[in-house]
């Protein structure tokens, strides 16, 4: 059994699943554990996946569409029109939205949506649906009304009696108050007020700490690309140890891995399509920290030669590289809901496979970055640094 990363462990149980382990020198190994927690469907484990902590599961599509640019900045969103893109998403067969309390109108529009998704829609489309948001509250002290109430704010907005999933995000590890909130959402789990408790921009020793507690996620939303491989190196180990999956976001960059970006020259006025979105300033930084422009251009011609091959596109092909890493159940493809879409392209993931030769040539050119958790720290810590 692979050798923990992180913190020691002793013997103790994750939410019904034992674990045991034996001190090796400096470093603790497991040595046995039964793992009762999230698994793909079989029978259809390409675009569904299911993910569980003990009694609790959802049932949800790898690929999501992601509502973070509803939030400003990506172009003024009619909410007729995106509405109404949402609709064509799920009738494309891609169901599971992502938003939180935070980015503007995200969750209003869920609760346009799921409202016209009851009364134009088949009912088998209703229950393939899947509404997932965030919580990303100030550091105040974390009581269960405080908590409550804003649970309540999402459920009203979203129009739902049950969040499908609640993404618990935190700011500052030194107050545990994390703790308390989550036990609070997990009460309001069992009240029937949310369906899966889940966390988002949690490290791995933060999220070792939630789970010896006794509060059952299922997953951790993070930042994974092929630029940004941090998930992989800490935090995937301990997910496959105890079952918790990883959502991933920034996936295809905001667009940066993409055809559009492919023999560009950033350093010359109009040689490459502007950085004029949040995302793409932000994914930016992250080819910058991760080895340049230059190097970033070899990786896209590598997975270009790729995409040609299989006749896809090179987003495809990169959300399907992270989708096939240990423990990660869903990638997150950002949506300009009534601006541009890209349905095909999300749906070719869910076929597309890619051989040893493949993953190897990804592999050589992704290695030559620098490693970005010497660069910035563990998942989430992007977030968390002065």
């Amino acid at each position: 059994m692979a050798e923990l990363l992180h913190q020691p462990f002793s013997s103790f149980s994750f939410n019904g699943m034992k674990l045991e382990s034996r001190r090796v020198g400096d470093v603790r190994k497991v040595t046995s554990f039964k793992p009762l927690q999230c698994v793909l469907n079989e029978k259809d484990n390409r675009r569904i996946a299911v993910v569980k902590n003990g009694k609790d599961s959802l049932d949800m599509c790898r690929v999501v569409n992601g509502m973070w640019q509803t939030s400003g900045g990506w172009g003024k969103i009619d909410r007729d029109k995106a509405v109404d893109a949402m609709l064509k998403y799920a009738d494309a067969g891609l169901t599971a939205f992502d938003m939180a309390e935070i980015y503007g109108p995200a969750e209003d529009l869920y609760g346009i949506f799921i409202n016209r998704i009851r009364r134009e829609r088949p009912p088998d489309v209703l229950e393939r649906v899947r509404g997932l948001t965030k919580w990303v509250p100030p550091p105040v002290k974390m009581t269960g009304s405080y908590v409550r109430q804003n649970i309540d704010i999402s459920r009203k907005r979203m129009d739902v009696p049950s969040l499908d999933m609640l993404q618990f995000h935190w700011w500052d590890y030194s107050n545990t108050g994390y703790l308390d909130a989550l036990k609070h959402l997990n009460d309001l789990k069992e009240e029937g007020k949310i369906k899966t408790v889940a966390l988002t921009n949690f490290d791995t020793e933060r999220l070792q700490i939630i789970l010896e507690n006794g509060i059952p996620v299922v997953s951790n939303q993070v930042q994974h690309s092929l630029v940004d491989m941090r998930p992989q190196q800490k935090m995937a180990e301990l997910c496959q140890l105890t079952g918790v999956k990883l959502i991933t976001y920034g996936t295809v960059m905001g667009g940066l891995l993409s055809e559009k970006f492919l023999d560009t020259n950033l350093s010359i006025p109009f040689a490459a399509p502007p950085l004029n979105t949040p995302s793409l300033q932000k994914y930016k930084r992250m080819v910058d920290a991760w080895g340049g422009w230059n190097l970033f251009q070899g990786l896209l011609r590598t997975l270009n030669k790729i995409a040609s091959k299989h006749g896809v596109s090179i987003p495809t092909v990169a959300v399907k590289y992270i989708l096939d890493q240990p423990a990660v159940a869903g990638s997150m493809i950002g949506v300009r809901l009534g601006l541009s879409e890209h349905i095909n392209d999300a749906n070719a993931v869910f076929s597309l496979v890619l051989d040893e030769e493949d993953m190897n040539s990804i592999q050589e050119v992704s290695k030559k970055g620098k490693d970005l958790l010497k660069v910035i720290g563990d998942c989430g810590d992007e977030y968390r640094r002065i």
